[in-house]
């Protein structure tokens, strides 16, 4: 993506869209970290609405969401990546190579740290490869409404001593502190440039694939203890009716029958409280009234299909 080469399912931009002024900048931007630094959350909050789903279990962000930002006169794109982590099984090592490779392609890395966590293990290591990525790097300190402040400034100091950072940020992802000023000094490191998406845009997933992640992520908001994160959703079919309201069809696919039993629940009480939230959520994002039917299949060992890999967007890593 430097220079502005977008990825090959990416926006056509023509030489100039609509509203980009005169001096325009755009660009791309990493946010990486250990997962539930609150990439996702921090990703929403920035861009003001939601465009990655958010959840108490790790590494439910899978593939590169990017989030669209307006600052002044930039365009910054977001790249939430999915959660960096010691990988053992083949959908890991596909997450893990999805976020260094948004790094490596963007025009500046935010690494995100949970602030009450500090340096730990699973930190370090990132910061010992974060010297091989040839990009500007800020250190962005999250949650920093739970600890003291002296002890903020410890930890900022000791990561600033391992790997320098152009700039420190000390946000709350959640409460919205200190996200201004992160914006601003995002866009002012953009490159002149035309703006790559139209202004109204604020994500460049397809609607069908955020209706996929919306469900998944009322999966786990349901079922957070009962569920492994290895279960997916795919959006099987997307018509839109006479009426304008949308009738969508999704598949969930577990692992074991065990699993599907889960997610159905008794009569299929959890799988109906499932779709209501989810509908809820879609249809904001659609804009439109929305029936939805959800499915529940087994699939086992999914995640060694290469053909779910692509559905997520995601390298299949072979071996």
């Amino acid at each position: 993506m430097t220079d502005h080469d977008t990825p090959e399912d990416g926006p056509i931009v023509p030489s100039t869209l609509p509203g980009t002024p005169t001096d325009s900048k755009a660009g791309f931007v990493a946010l990486i970290g250990v997962p539930n630094a609150g990439k996702s959350t921090l990703l929403n909050s920035l861009v003001g609405t939601k465009v990655s789903i958010v959840s108490r279990k790790v590494q439910t962000t899978r593939a590169l969401v990017r989030g669209i930002v307006i600052e002044g006169s930039s365009q910054i794109v977001l790249v939430d990546t999915p959660g960096i982590f010691a990988p053992k099984r083949r959908l890991d090592r596909a997450m893990v190579h999805s976020a260094w490779s948004g790094a490596a392609d963007a025009d500046a890395v935010c690494l995100l740290v949970d602030a009450r966590k500090g340096a730990d293990d699973e930190v370090k290591a990132i910061l010992s490869r974060l010297g091989d990525v040839r990009r500007e790097k800020l250190l962005i300190l999250n949650k920093i409404d739970l600890i003291p402040r002296e002890k903020l400034l410890a930890l900022a100091a000791e990561l600033n001593q391992t790997s320098p950072f152009a700039e420190t940020f000390m946000i709350s992802a959640l409460k919205g502190d200190g996200i201004g000023d992160l914006r601003k000094a995002l866009a002012s490191r953009m490159p002149a440039g035309p703006w790559l998406y139209p202004e109204d845009q604020v994500s460049d997933a397809p609607l069908r694939m955020l209706a996929a992640e919306i469900t998944r992520e009322k999966i786990y908001d349901r079922l957070h203890e009962e569920l492994p994160y290895r279960s997916t959703v795919e959006t099987d079919q997307w018509q839109v009716k006479a009426d304008g309201s949308v009738r969508i069809e999704q598949t969930i696919f577990v692992e074991r029958e065990s699993q599907r039993s889960i997610v159905l629940g008794k009569n299929g009480q959890t799988i109906r409280s499932i779709g209501q939230a989810a509908r809820i959520e879609i249809a904001e994002a659609a804009e439109a009234t929305v029936h939805l039917f959800l499915h529940v299949k087994v699939r086992e060992n999914w995640a060694d299909d290469p053909a779910r890999y692509r559905e997520m967007g995601l390298e299949f890593p072979r071996g």
